[in-house]
């Protein structure tokens, strides 16, 4: 039988010795040393029944190809755009890999200029680029609202098992928000409830390795979420009171109005009098 020095989610330094016995095995991040499986990198460790892993707590983003990226458009030719997506390389957009179609000799910052943001999916990874595409659903521009950046080792976190925290803040806050797996993370919404999707992403990216992060975040979002709506709370009472105004308004108007027809109607009655005694 083998025997486990850690348990699940503890941190682990590298050369911890996480397992010993050959019923364990290593997985990314972790390496077999004779009898016993040792860690690579700092990190949390991961067990996924036999399999050992170590999750870095901080890595630099190392593009696959399918990997989805928010790319910061950087550089062009006549018919490449350059786009950041890591520290190490670019990100290649030819003009064949966008859903416009593009004349010869059209200005390419006509489309996509220097600064914009794009959400693409990487084709293939060589030593000093990656080729990316934009064709393909929900692949685009992104326009509006904001981009910040978490450590990409703490990518899967913000995303949660099977999407769960990410939908979770998308549903409390009302916000769009778009995970690269580059660390970029796009957020649009109203500009109080951007705010709290923000803070939420880097409460993950700074707490990311403790457990029971998802009922952490969502009480943080909870919490954040009552002072925005109260604050929308105290400007209805300043609407209704203004429409209480109006309609005190119009039944006073109503009220000066009711003595005239009083009036009207008794001369009517008084002519019809005068008529039936002639």
């Amino acid at each position: 039988m083998g025997e486990l020095f850690f348990e699940e989610r503890n941190i682990v330094v590298p050369g911890d010795k996480l397992a010993m016995g050959m019923d364990y095995l290593p997985a990314s991040g972790a390496f077999r040393d004779g009898e016993c499986i040792r860690s690579k990198v700092l990190g949390i460790l991961g067990i996924n029944g036999r399999v050992l892993k170590v999750i870095p707590l901080k890595s630099q983003y190392r593009p696959r190809p399918n990997d989805m990226v928010i790319g910061k458009i950087t550089d062009m030719t006549n018919s490449v755009w350059f786009a950041k997506i890591d520290s190490f390389r670019d990100g290649v957009l030819t003009v064949r890999e966008v859903p416009e179609y593009i004349g010869d000799g059209d200005d390419l910052s006509q489309y996509y200029n220097f600064g914009d943001y794009v959400l693409a999916k990487v084709l293939n990874v060589n030593s000093t680029n990656a080729g990316l595409t934009m064709k393909g659903p929900g692949l685009r521009k992104l326009s509006g609202g904001r981009i910040i950046e978490v450590n990409s080792a703490k990518v899967p976190r913000v995303i949660g098992k099977a999407g769960s925290m990410i939908s979770a803040i998308k549903e409390k806050t009302g916000c769009r928000v778009i995970v690269g797996q580059n660390g970029l993370v796009w957020i649009q919404g109203e500009p109080e409830h951007e705010f709290v999707a923000v803070e939420a992403i880097k409460l993950i990216n700074e707490k990311g390795h403790l457990q029971g992060l998802t009922e952490l975040v969502s009480e943080f979002i909870d919490k954040k979420m009552k002072n925005v709506s109260k604050k929308e709370t105290e400007e209805k009472p300043k609407v209704e009171e203004k429409q209480v105004t109006q309609e005190k308004k119009s039944d006073k108007d109503d009220e000066e109005e009711q003595p005239k027809r009083r009036a009207v109607g008794r001369k009517a009655s008084k002519k019809v009098a005068k008529r039936s005694k002639k």
